[in-house]
């Protein structure tokens, strides 16, 4: 056993000395020639190898009923092309300063967080996987200087895992892994450290670990619950960060009361919430969603998830 692990880690470094001057090369390059060469990838990506292309297809289908073949082909595409420009723009996050960060992507309300920190309050803020999500950690400089953390799962690669936990780092938001943000949350709050802990809130959760099912775009599914108990273990308000594509690039943020006393809610209303507006953004502007995950993998288990829980209770 000791041998396999030190065979993997050595093929883990080795792929990441192959791959990383790669991606530090591109990362240097100007933004224009990025999304020349994402164009160049849409085209093989989408054409040739058609990479999940049937996964997006179904996705969409279930999201939109009533759109016609016509209009979900386009978003299709269009959404193909979003996903390689924002992988564009998270390589060219190795090397991007902030001058340049703090032109492409802005919050047009930050007073909202300040407030509540400036006031010794933390604040929860749930965000998805829509238009620009690689970009938000760089929010920080917008923002009055305090602790900020985002729940994160650990990629396969330690060594990339490392590299790109660093990258996003920089501009001071610090990212900890999901399994690790209770025990931080409990160790600032007991030293009275007032923080942003953000939370991707429209990942699918593991089967036996759904607790709340709802309707995501219509399609009955298993929702992640873990930022509203977190917000309401600890008592700290609730916000939507909401960001939208302006054009090739650029990008706008916003931030969203949900509530200011999340203990004031019943179980799961916050959440609800949540995916009300999430939908709406989605709806609005359906081509910057993140279609390539499998969203709907769960859809018809609820039965099977609650028998299999019982279960494991008795």
């Amino acid at each position: 056993m000791r041998y396999l692990l030190h065979n993997s880690h050595q093929m883990q470094l080795l792929i990441y000395s192959l791959i990383y001057p790669l991606i530090w090369i591109l990362s240097v390059l100007p933004l224009r020639v990025l999304y020349f060469l994402s164009d160049i990838i849409y085209v093989l990506l989408y054409y040739i190898i058609g990479y999940r292309k049937k996964v997006v297809r179904h996705n969409l289908k279930l999201s939109f009923p009533e759109k016609s073949a016509k209009e979900l082909l386009k978003i299709e595409k269009k959404s193909f092309h979003h996903f390689i420009d924002i992988f564009m723009e998270m390589i060219r996050s190795f090397s991007i300063s902030k001058r340049e960060i703090a032109k492409r992507i802005i919050i047009e309300n930050p007073e909202l967080i300040n407030n509540y920190i400036n006031n010794n309050k933390s604040v929860v803020v749930l965000s998805s996987h829509h238009a620009n999500w690689e970009w938000s950690p760089y929010l920080m400089d917008q923002l009055v200087n305090c602790k900020a953390y985002a729940a994160y799962t650990k990629i396969g690669n330690k060594y990339f895992d490392k590299k790109i936990k660093s990258s996003r780092t920089k501009f001071g938001a610090n990212f900890v892994p999901t399994k690790e943000i209770i025990d931080l949350m409990q160790r600032n709050e007991d030293k009275n450290i007032s923080a942003i802990y953000g939370f991707l809130g429209d990942q699918s959760p593991q089967l036996k670990k759904t607790y709340y099912w709802n309707n995501f775009m219509g399609i009955r599914v298993p929702i992640i619950t873990g930022a509203e108990m977190l917000a309401k273990r600890f008592g700290y308000p609730v916000v939507y960060l909401q960001t939208d594509l302006i054009k090739r690039g650029y990008y706008k943020s916003e931030f969203i009361d949900l509530t200011k006393d999340p203990r004031k809610f019943p179980d799961y209303q916050i959440t609800d919430m949540f995916i009300e507006l999430l939908e709406k953004q989605i709806k609005a502007n359906p081509e910057y969603y993140f279609w390539t995950h499998k969203r709907f993998k769960h859809m018809g288990k609820e039965k099977e998830a609650v028998v299999s829980k019982a279960k494991s209770v008795s």
